[in-house]
């Protein structure tokens, strides 16, 4: 299976943030049923999205799209992060996240360190960035300690907590 990732285009935009949510939506909703609330609503892929560095990614696999990807690159620094990655709903359990993960890294070949976060709740997503990317967890975060930047209404870390992660690329 040969993936590739290509920049998202303007018009695609809408589609891509609904693939996106649906994935989200369906991790959330694995581990505790069912919900009226919007796991990762539109203004939080937007906020991602218009961050400066930002690039949105879709992987495409046979000419469908079959996930994404949004980074932040930091030039001056070269400590960048993985902001979004998702799977679409239906194409999960074929390392299609894990074939994204790696041709990010070759897109990013001057990168010294990436950086990316993702709920405890999720052991599927802990097992992908530590066992399967090579990240170690650098933080946790948690009620006690806070995400800086975390909006009070948060809901998609479950009330868990969050994980934060670094892969240190040399």
């Amino acid at each position: 299976m040969k993936l590739e990732l290509v920049p998202v285009k303007t018009e695609e935009f809408r589609q891509y943030k609904l693939d996106m949510q649906e994935a989200f939506q369906k991790g959330f909703e694995d581990a505790f049923g069912q919900t009226d609330e919007m796991i990762l609503p539109e203004e939080d892929i937007d906020q991602s999205l218009n961050t400066e560095g930002a690039s949105a990614y879709k992987a495409i696999v046979g000419g469908e799209m079959v996930g994404g990807a949004v980074v932040v690159i930091n030039p001056k620094t070269q400590r960048n992060h993985l902001d979004l990655l998702f799977v679409k709903r239906g194409t999960q359990n074929k390392g299609i996240g894990k074939k994204i993960w790696f041709e990010l890294e070759r897109l990013y070949p001057d990168t010294k360190v990436w950086e990316t976060c993702t709920p405890y709740f999720e052991k599927r997503n802990i097992h992908f960035y530590v066992n399967v990317c090579g990240f170690y967890i650098t933080k946790f975060f948690h009620e006690r300690h806070p995400m800086p930047d975390m909006p009070d209404d948060f809901i998609g870390d479950g009330k868990e907590g969050m994980f934060q992660f670094e892969k240190p690329m040399r």
